[in-house]
């Protein structure tokens, strides 16, 4: 849904700015964005093997490849890219940071 969209991208603007003072807001964006990409990209992992009756303890049987490419819906798209968004607005910024 859009609320989740962008609740993920506020939450990511929070994270943003809370490590750029200290690691810069580019890196601090990659972190933010990093974190909701793989957030999805389990969910994806999860959801294939239930599909094909993977069941906890067990190997899940899919290729390494295929959270990647397959399952993602426009849910789970803006899931990942409005955080990106949001952090590459605020990374344009000229915000001054701790360490110079």
């Amino acid at each position: 849904m859009i609320k989740t969209a962008i609740a993920h991208a506020a939450i990511a603007a929070v994270i943003q700015l809370a490590l750029g003072q200290l690691i810069g807001y580019t890196a601090a964006g990659a972190v933010a964005v990093a974190f909701y990409a793989s957030r999805e990209i389990t969910q994806h992992e999860y959801k294939l093997g239930i599909r094909r009756g993977w069941v906890w303890g067990d190997k899940l049987p899919i290729q390494p490849w295929e959270p990647l490419v397959k399952g993602w819906s426009r849910d789970s798209v803006l899931d990942v890219v409005a955080p990106a968004v949001a952090c590459a607005v605020i990374a344009a910024m000229p915000i001054p940071t701790l360490i110079g």
